[in-house]
């Protein structure tokens, strides 16, 4: 690895994600082969020594006794301190600035052991960065963050990896993040390391299904959303769709058990991805190509083999006229069917909101 990387280590529960990390970090003892940290290898150095290169926030639950969040924070600093680990000024403007920038200022006096798992993260986090290493090593450390959190949390790590040049050694589960702010990843599997590289040389067709064994449901490699199994039998539903109009109809169906075709969607649109993965047919056209009239034929063919037609549509723009040709097709033989609400027994109310 180089300076300012962040590594992301990814592979099913017990592929020995969080072995590797405890062996790098010198809590667990090698099997075979030496970790080097430049030039120098990390087990010939002394404690302090390693802990003012490396600083670890693992998933173990700490306690500490009656420590305010500021003074868990403070902890960070001690490499730098003398015996007594009496904190200099200097100490303290970091621990300040540190918890500033995790955004965990107003929690400074709160006792550590009253807070959230999520919040308790964010003052480990602060910690480790109060530590000012040059390496930052972490397991899961999203595992008890919400929405908001994760993003500020990644957003704080890019931030430090560019402006302190920050190394970042972690395992993550979230696939979608660890392929949007990784510069490598470490792919585990078993024994071994089975793949390692950029992430656009990971995230490829097919690989995360066959590297986490996934045997139900599938997983988007450029979208990294995860989708449940596909309903299977013949298409009761034809959904007339485009520009990602579609896809909360297609997860409404999956969820209903209904099973669906749909069409016609171009190659590159947003709701490709979802619709491949949960309709037993998708009537697709070429990226940037006006529909071609034999796809026309292909999606009357399939709604008339269908009981009913749902429109995700709202308009349509002038390469857009065949779709809107599908929808009147439909309301023509009686199958147009509104898409807002399901009935009792997972039926449609024939109504569409489009004015033609």
């Amino acid at each position: 690895m180089k300076k300012g990387e962040i590594l992301t280590l990814i592979g099913p529960n017990g592929a020995g994600k969080s072995t590797i990390l405890k062996s790098i970090i010198g809590q667990l003892s090698l099997l075979a082969g030496i970790v080097h940290l430049e030039d120098v290898r990390l087990d010939k150095m002394t404690e302090k020594e390693r802990a003012k290169k490396i600083s670890v926030v693992l998933t173990e639950r700490i306690h500490p006794e009656m420590m305010t969040c500021m003074e868990v924070v403070e902890t960070g600093r001690y490499p730098y301190t003398g015996k007594l680990g009496i904190l200099s000024e200097a100490d303290k403007e970091i621990v300040k600035e540190t918890m500033e920038l995790v955004h965990i200022t107003d929690l400074k006096e709160k006792e550590f052991l009253t807070l959230s798992d999520g919040q308790r993260q964010r003052v480990m986090l602060a910690k480790a960065i109060a530590q000012e290493p040059e390496i930052l090593v972490l397991d899961e450390p999203t595992s008890f963050l919400d929405i908001r959190y994760k993003l500020e949390f990644f957003s704080v790590l890019q931030e430090l990896t560019k402006r302190k040049n920050l190394t970042v050694i972690m395992s993550l589960h979230e696939l979608d993040m660890a392929e949007r702010i990784s510069d490598k990843v470490l792919c585990i599997k078993g024994a071994y390391v089975e793949r390692f590289g950029t992430p656009e040389a990971i995230f490829m067709s097919g690989y995360i299904r066959e590297l986490y064994g996934i045997t139900a449901g599938s997983f988007g490699e450029c979208s990294g959303s995860l989708e449940l199994p596909a309903v299977n039998g013949e298409a009761e539903v034809f959904v007339i769709t485009g520009n990602g109009s579609g896809t909360s109809v297609f997860r409404k169906l999956q969820r209903k058990g209904i099973s669906f075709a749909t069409g016609i969607i171009w190659e590159n649109d947003r709701d490709i991805v979802t619709a491949e993965a949960l309709a037993v047919n998708v009537i697709k056209e070429s990226a940037f190509c006006r529909i071609k009239p034999k796809k026309i034929e292909m999606a009357k063919r399939a709604i008339d083999k269908c009981s009913t037609v749902l429109c995700a549509l709202t308009d349509f723009g002038e390469w857009n006229q065949e779709n809107k040709e599908l929808m009147l097709y439909a309301k023509s033989r009686g199958k147009l069917c509104q898409l807002s609400e399901f009935g009792k027994e997972g039926e449609f109310d024939i109504y569409h909101p489009i004015s033609l």
